[in-house]
């Protein structure tokens, strides 16, 4: 029972970890000349969970999370993360939601939360997301298969609201929205948080398995494809008014 309320307490938007200023490049789609539709929403949060968190996100907060005690390991990630987000806008907007988030827990007593905000200040972690949530969350008792959940409802939900709060479609549609997207966390929630890549690649050049990258736990392997989200978001980063920081 603590555990499901812990959840609820840690994935609820009134919990200070400043989420609430990242729209995800919703804010860049819906300045590109055309009102967004309840459909454009669905299809963005769709594409964001299926090409970006699923195979980046995802993988790298399981594997913060079981490497939640091991600085090296975590840094690694980290800097994998860092590598795999392309866009400017999007890296930024992900490790400032990190610093924000542990900085709330640092300041809440959470276990490990003050030595992470240190290497942070020292320039030994970037600070993205989902590697501050897998860590922490494992420290104040979070299971690791709920973290995965509620990681992909953050990531859905703070997208509709960010649509709700650019008044590009009303509440009721915004939850027809999210109501999609669990089926779709849900869907992807089943399938193993890591070596996606690896799999696709072997299925389809066989040929090449002699000269596969290693995988380790430390170097995870992470994929991310959303170029339409990507580039609205750089446009976004040069808009002369924004309501959202990326």
């Amino acid at each position: 029972m603590l555990t499901q309320l812990l959840m609820l307490q840690h994935a609820d938007t009134a919990f200070p970890s400043g989420g609430f200023a990242f729209s995800n490049g919703i804010e860049g789609l819906a300045g590109l000349g055309r009102p967004m539709t309840p459909m454009d929403l669905a299809n963005a949060i769709a594409a964001s969970l299926r090409h970006r968190w699923a195979g980046a996100d995802r993988v790298a907060l399981v594997r913060a999370f079981r490497a939640y005690d091991d600085d090296d390991r975590l840094a690694r990630i980290d800097t994998a993360f860092e590598a795999a987000t392309l866009a400017e806008p999007m890296r930024a907007g992900s490790k400032r939601n990190g610093q924000s988030l542990l900085a709330a827990h640092a300041r809440l007593g959470t276990p490990g939360a003050a030595h992470l905000r240190e290497r942070l200040r020292n320039g030994q972690l970037h600070g993205h997301l989902p590697i501050v949530q897998g860590a922490l969350w494992r420290a104040v008792g979070i299971k690791e298969y709920d973290a995965a959940l509620m990681s992909g409802y953050q990531t859905a939900s703070s997208m509709t609201a960010a649509a709700v709060r650019l008044g590009q479609i009303g509440a009721i549609e915004a939850q027809r929205a999210l109501f999609s997207a669990l089926a779709l966390i849900a869907d992807i929630i089943q399938q193993p948080a890591d070596d996606v890549n690896l799999q696709d690649r072997q299925t389809i050049e066989p040929e090449a398995e002699a000269v596969e990258p290693r995988r380790t736990e430390d170097a995870p392997i992470l994929t991310s494809f959303i170029p339409y989200i990507e580039i609205a978001a750089m446009r976004h980063a040069a808009a002369d008014l924004r309501l959202f920081a990326n």
